[in-house]
């Protein structure tokens, strides 16, 4: 038998409000983020539990002029970012520029009391822009009704910030993991040919355009409307253009000239604006943005709209952007996070993305997140707190203020620029190459998205995407790993014969492992394919050598079984004991061996069949074969004598 002096712990079953309370505890509280306040004084309690959900009062008491230096710059630096690229996507959403403006004041200021990231930068994003406008505005035109189109959009804002909230305060982050890698990729890179194509309207100063999103459309409308070209718009958006991209490749050259990338679209405005003023630029053909009032963000909570008629638009419009921007903004944190050695909590940031396009729907913004551009400025620029986007808020204020007018003299035709090239930077072609490289299903899912997005639509290359993930897990649940383990020489390790040829086998004893959870959709498979070994092993030939006399399962690596497992387990053993084979488990995890102890399964095939680790499992089978090959030579010594 074995010389091992630990066996396998057959404890009593756990209570299941107890077992129920450590799965949702591992589900929604993984981060157990109040596991530190255990033993502290109710006091101290209550002033760790207010900083937990408002980090604006863990960061704010130790904030110090030092780190206002830092802040102040980053924040002026993002602030020339933020109004030419708020009046840009502002026109890709087809809402009024100054709602672009809005949205980079009181977002802002909101995200820097609730949010747990130090380098995010609030704004507005192109893909969620593009968006909007796609989804409501196959609803309602915004050239045929510009007010209810308008209205519509600050409702979806507001379902946006329930959505997102809902999901941080319920735990419900694994939501967004939905979102592969390889689907964002995609997605955002088939969203920047789109919105590139889009601004050819801009480009060549087109009164005509369709409405529709996808390439051949948008292609089609760009060159049957030939007659509405302008050259003289399309030399300045190439010299904007070619100025742009100048600046990004200086930045990759010589990083510590980002602020002149920063810089450039500000500077692209700033020109525009003069050359529009002084060239009398709309009479030559080329379109400018036109009235920008004065004043800070007037309410719209009045405007909210749920009229049963546009309800489902807006919802869908909601949701969906409020998934994309929920994506990007945590991924993009934890990115710039990790460069610091820090971490953010995915689901206070959530809460915070929630609560800031609450607001903003009530206060004439769009939707916001934490966009890459502007958080790789601010990251850049060496923010150290959210005070830069306090700093950030503070200066759109004074423009609202006193600046905006002047912005009115901005060219159609310069922020059409500014929005290509910032799109060009998110087509990671390098990135798509990789995964056909390492993953092709990967590559599949990648190209789903950005040929769906690209020729469909967004939201149905986006839905594409996530449902060939899903596939791809269903497959993993249904179709399992399992593998052969045999002994690697001169140590007590098993491990996967096919990986380690070197390894060897037992005679008469065949070891497999299990690496995924035994479940309804799979049990079949693994039935079969443990039989599958046994064939395989035995061979075809009928010699001595080829019998399997005992099949031990190593569970170590599957975290949970259900009811079909475990009866699949009882047919397995049934069969294999009408063929003369033992089966053996080891290992089992605790969830595991509860649910068989629970099933009667540890009795049906009895406690003695169940080993702490494969060594003492062999040495036990080893013993048993040994003992019946002795016991047929001592019969036969007595019947000769």
């Amino acid at each position: 038998m074995t010389n091992s002096s630990h066996m396998l712990n057959f404890s009593t079953p756990r209570g299941f409000f107890t077992t129920f309370k450590s799965d949702c505890k591992e589900t929604f509280f993984p981060d157990d983020p109040f596991h530190k306040l255990e033993g502290e004084k109710p006091l101290l309690k209550a002033k760790r539990t207010i900083q937990y959900f408002i980090p604006l009062f863990e960061w704010l008491p130790k904030y110090n002029l030092r780190l206002l230096g830092y802040d102040l710059l980053a924040g002026i630096t993002i602030t020339s970012l933020a109004i030419p690229q708020g009046i840009s996507y502002a026109k890709l959403a087809e809402i009024p520029p100054i709602i672009g403006l809005y949205s980079s004041f009181i977002p802002p200021l909101v995200y820097a009391i609730f949010g747990s990231s130090k380098h995010i930068a609030v704004g507005t994003v192109a893909a969620c822009s593009l968006l909007i406008a796609e989804t409501i505005g196959a609803k309602v035109s915004p050239k045929d009704d510009p007010t209810l189109y308008l209205h519509l959009v600050f409702t979806a804002t507001f379902f946006t910030g329930i959505f997102q909230s809902a999901l941080g305060f319920l735990r419900l982050g694994i939501l967004v993991d939905f979102l592969s890698h390889s689907t964002i990729t995609g997605f955002m890179g088939g969203t920047a040919i789109i919105i590139c194509l889009q601004q050819l309207k801009g480009i060549f100063g087109l009164k005509h355009f369709t409405a529709r999103t996808d390439v051949v459309s948008v292609l089609h409308a760009v060159f049957s409307h030939r007659n509405e070209w302008k050259w003289q718009s399309a030399v300045v958006g190439v010299l904007f253009l070619c100025f742009l991209q100048f600046t990004r490749y200086l930045k990759q050259r010589k990083p510590k000239l980002f602020w002149v990338s920063a810089m450039s679209p500000m500077v692209v405005v700033v020109i525009g604006c003069l050359f529009s003023f002084f060239a009398d630029a709309e009479k030559h053909g080329i379109a400018i943005v036109g009235e920008l009032k004065k004043g800070l963000n007037p309410p719209s909570i009045q405007y909210l709209n749920f009229d049963s008629r546009y309800l489902p638009a807006t919802v869908r419009a909601g949701l969906v952007t409020g998934l994309v921007a929920l994506a990007e903004g945590i991924a993009i944190g934890r990115s710039f996070a990790i460069m610091k050695n820090e971490q953010t909590d995915g689901n206070k940031e959530m809460i915070a993305f929630g609560f800031m396009n609450i607001v903003g729907s009530f206060t004439s913004c769009y939707l916001t997140t934490g966009p890459f551009s502007k958080t790789a400025v601010n990251f850049n620029a060496g923010c150290r707190t959210a005070m830069s986007n306090v700093i950030m808020g503070f200066c759109m204020m004074l423009t609202l203020l006193f600046l905006a007018p002047l912005f009115s003299y901005t060219p159609l035709v310069a922020l059409s620029a500014i929005i290509m090239s910032a799109m060009l930077g998110l087509i990671n072609y390098e990135e798509m190459i990789h995964l056909f490289k390492v993953d092709k299903f990967d590559f599949v899912i990648c190209m789903a998205a950005f040929l769906g997005v690209s020729f469909i639509s967004m939201d149905v290359g986006l839905v594409l995407s996530v449902g060939i993930g899903l596939l791809r897990a269903l497959l993993y649940v249904a179709r399992p790993a399992t593998c052969k383990l045999g002994k690697l020489p001169n140590s007590s390790l098993y491990r996967d014969t096919e990986q380690y040829p070197g390894s060897t086998t037992t005679q008469g004893i065949l070891v497999l492992q299990l690496g995924s959870p035994v479940y309804f959709a799979n049990s079949t498979y693994i039935r079969e394919r443990i039989l599958r070994y046994i064939k395989e092993e035995q061979g075809v030939s009928d010699s001595k050598s080829d019998v399997i006399e005992h099949v031990l399962l190593d569970l170590s690596g599957v975290s949970s079984i259900d009811m079909t497992g475990i009866e699949t387990f009882v047919e397995l053993r049934r069969i294999l004991e009408a063929k003369g084979i033992r089966l053996a488990i080891v290992n089992p995890r605790i969830e595991v061996l509860e649910k068989m102890t629970l099933a009667k399964f540890t009795d049906v095939i009895g406690k003695e069949s169940f080993f702490l680790c494969i060594e003492d499992a062999v040495e036990n089978c080893q013993f048993t074969v040994n003992r019946k090959k002795a016991t047929p030579e001592s019969s036969d010594e007595q019947n000769l004598a």
